[in-house]
């Protein structure tokens, strides 16, 4: 990858600056594309009513490989790169607190290196990065997926930083999003409250509600929920509206309906309580990832060919003293220990406290389990043979979506990874262009796990892709 090197080191820390939320990319998607044009590939923009979804294809043939690129940032995380303490950045609320912008690099690494490949080779294959917007509370593949842009592929390849090395396996929740907005009627708390009907009550009461339907849920099930509106901050005035947010999480998209079915049910049952009125706004939706052991194999072994990187001191020094700000709690919960338990994760949680950065990949086994939390690369699964792998970007233990992980994103430690991240899809994809076997493996087992049922979008026709919430 050293061919690429500045442009890929120039190209994260354009994506870290510009730290754009869900559907709003459009400073590092066109960053993207530009290189990639300047590359030869042919860009195709505006997909999926998405201003910044694209692709950026090069080859002819088969296999067709599709890299799924992501680059959207979060709000709330505003931190200057490199620091120790949160110091957020100035002007700017926003920050890359899951490492997107280092997703995102990687796949133009890999593409490129791909494209080498096949202009030297003169082999049959076709590789193309699909610019998948709103990973965070958009599910921007999950409207991809439903207009057709995963169709034409054969395989389809991700990764995401972590502060260990190790191949996704299993499955994330499905889940759905909503609001509920309530309206009431407003009047002077003490002078005339019997006039009044509190939206804020509604509110509330949907909360109580919810809370008591947690007793008879199925243990895989999460609920979360955001008030977004209060309806006001003048507690001598009876609020006429007030909103909250849902979150609902499953296994799988059927059960995920079943049980906005009966949150939607103590919504209204909220409103009649209060006399007041409630709208439901679907948001949107992903669908549980389904996992493809012939591509995980193929992942693993290019992990294991691929050198892991090499720091200097300075590096050390920093990933020493960013450790000092991590606490044991948060070295157990991070994301490439997912998928380990009992003595095993015992001892990779004891070589993490003593390392500073991951020196070792995590021994690979296919696993028929659910993890907490959602990917609307889920909707990719569903529609070709997937899987993904994670790379040590951060220190060990560094918690998802903080400030220390904001501040690392632009590291030599980072980049490190995400160069190692470029040549692990690399390679992989070299794999599978030279042994066409590969590509039919991974779709008799696809197929036999979906019993070629075609892939039905979680997220109903009518519903468009949404910067803001209305």
């Amino acid at each position: 990858m050293e061919k690429y090197k500045e442009i890929l080191e120039e190209l994260n820390s354009c994506i870290w600056d510009y730290s754009e939320l869900k559907f709003e990319e459009f400073k590092s998607s066109e960053k993207i594309k530009e290189i990639l044009k300047k590359y030869d590939f042919k860009v195709e923009s505006n997909l999926a009513e998405m201003e910044t979804a694209f692709t950026a294809t090069y080859g002819s043939g088969k296999p067709i490989i599709g890299i799924l690129a992501e680059y959207d940032a979060l709000s709330g995380l505003s931190q200057e790169a490199n620091a120790l303490t949160p110091i957020p950045r100035k002007n700017i609320s926003t920050g890359h607190g899951c490492g997107h912008n280092l997703v995102g690099t990687a796949t133009v690494g890999a593409c490129l290196k791909i494209k080498d490949y096949l202009v030297n080779s003169k082999k049959s294959g076709t590789i193309v990065l699909i610019g998948c917007p709103a990973e965070e509370g958009g599910s921007g593949k999950a409207y991809l997926a439903r207009e057709g842009v995963f169709d034409n592929l054969d395989i389809a390849l991700t990764w995401h930083p972590a502060g260990g090395n190790a191949v996704l396996t299993g499955s994330l929740q499905a889940n759905c999003q909503a609001y509920f907005r309530f309206k009431g009627i407003s009047s002077h708390a003490a002078g005339a409250p019997h006039l009044g009907r509190s939206a804020l009550d509604a509110v509330e009461l949907m909360n109580v509600g919810v809370n008591y339907m947690r007793e008879h849920i199925e243990p895989t099930d999460r609920i979360h929920y955001a008030v977004t509106d209060t309806g006001g901050i003048s507690p001598n005035v009876v609020q006429n509206h007030a909103e909250v947010l849902y979150l609902i999480r499953s296994t799988t998209t059927e059960k995920v309906n079943k049980l906005y079915e009966r949150v939607c049910k103590v919504a209204k049952g909220a409103s009649l309580m209060t006399e007041t009125e409630v709208e439901i706004i679907f948001d949107k939706a992903c669908s549980n990832i389904i996992s493809n052991n012939i591509l995980e194999e193929i992942l693993y072994e290019s992990m294991l060919e691929t050198p892991l990187p090499n720091y200097t001191d300075e590096e050390l020094k920093f990933a020493s003293n960013m450790k000092n700000t991590i606490l044991d709690t948060d070295i157990e919960s991070d994301l490439s220990l997912m998928l380990v338990s009992g003595n095993t994760k015992k001892d990779l949680v004891k070589k993490y406290k003593e390392c500073l950065m991951s020196n070792i990949i995590l021994e690979h086994k296919h696993l028929e389990i659910n993890l907490p939390g959602s990917s609307d690369v889920g909707d990719c699964s569903h529609v070709v043979p997937t899987a993904q792998f994670v790379a040590a970007c951060f220190v060990p233990g560094t918690p998802a979506h903080s400030w220390q992980m904001v501040s690392q994103g632009k590291s030599g430690i980072a980049v490190k990874g995400m160069i190692y991240a470029s040549e692990v899809l690399t390679k992989t994809a070299l794999k599978i262009i030279n042994n066409p076997e590969i590509v039919k493996k991974a779709k008799d087992e696809f197929l036999a796990i979906t019993g070629g049922i075609k892939y039905q979008c979680p997220i109903p026709k009518e519903i468009k892709p949404k910067k803001k919430k209305f």
